[in-house]
């Protein structure tokens, strides 16, 4: 069955580029008579809020939405995401990384190679690692692209590949190579929050049968990091389908950090989720 999925973070009120990448999942799942999940992504203690996720499902429910239940919480989940982070170190796939954002950055800046290389610093030396532990240094969990292509050997490594049914930000369509090494070294996990966004969101599309990951153009790149953990975990591979970001009168996408109008503020100016959706180009829910 045709299973897509809506994924919001509850860091803020949504605005209208949420209502319409939401709408354009739902649409395409009532059109093929498939199921919609909604999926609360709330691994980051620090910025996620009860409160958020509440005003999620209320902005949602008056779009005239609805969705699969139960909705599936990532913060009640982190046992999950912690037992594939060890079945990845078990098979020696992953390294701690102590390096702070700052020592990355200087990293990149003498890297002879230039930025290629430079999300990829490698394993401290063992002596360096155990005085760090010994110390409780924090760390991340990095993937070892050198191993990753090991275990995957050579053929399947150059025959990585994804469906864009879509389109990424240059036009990318059709069956395209996935570039495992985009994101370099890449976070997995860390030590605050036990996961990090790529382990969490792949692992669940596959826990939560999607196939038809829809989503706006702005994640297109993500899909290379994600295509390599399902080819490493035996995961199956949805189809993906980026779709254009909304954006406003001032060519601006809408975002929560530059306090994009929200649906609330929408609601209380007196819009209706009727017109909303007509201006949205959704002429009606249901």
């Amino acid at each position: 069955m045709f299973t897509t999925r809506f994924a919001p973070s509850p860091t803020g009120r949504l605005h209208k580029g949420h209502a319409f990448s939401a709408l354009t999942a739902w649409s395409a799942a009532k059109a093929t008579g498939g199921q919609f999940v909604l999926r609360i992504e709330d691994i980051d203690p620090t910025r996620c809020r009860p409160e958020h996720e509440a005003a999620i499902l209320e902005d949602l429910a008056w779009l005239g939405l609805d969705w699969e239940t139960p909705v599936r919480r990532q913060s009640d989940h982190l046992a999950d995401y912690a037992a594939v982070i060890e079945a990845l170190r078990a098979r020696d796939l992953l390294y701690r990384c102590f390096r702070t954002r700052k020592e990355i950055l200087d990293h990149i800046g003498n890297a002879p190679h230039g930025a290629s290389e430079a999300v990829r610093p490698g394993p401290h030396p063992a002596d360096e690692e155990a005085r760090l532990l010994e110390g409780g240094q924090p760390f991340a969990w990095r993937l070892s692209l050198d191993r990753a292509r090991d275990a995957l050997g050579e053929a399947a490594w150059t025959g990585l590949h994804f469906i864009e049914l879509g389109a990424g930000p240059n036009g990318e369509t059709g069956v395209l190579p996935v570039r495992p090494d985009a994101a370099g070294d890449v976070v997995l996990a860390r030590k605050d929050t036990g996961v990090a966004y790529h382990l969490a969101v792949t692992h669940d599309d596959a826990l939560q049968g999607v196939d038809h990951v829809i989503r706006g153009e702005d994640l297109f790149e993500a899909t290379h990091v994600q295509s390599l953990l399902q080819a490493l975990m035996g995961w199956p591979a949805p189809v993906y389908r980026h779709h254009r970001l909304l954006t406003g009168p001032d060519g601006r996408r809408y975002a929560k950090r530059d306090r994009s109008a929200t649906l609330a503020e929408l609601r209380t100016g007196g819009l209706t989720a009727e017109a909303l959706r007509a201006e949205l180009g959704f002429s009606r829910a249901g």
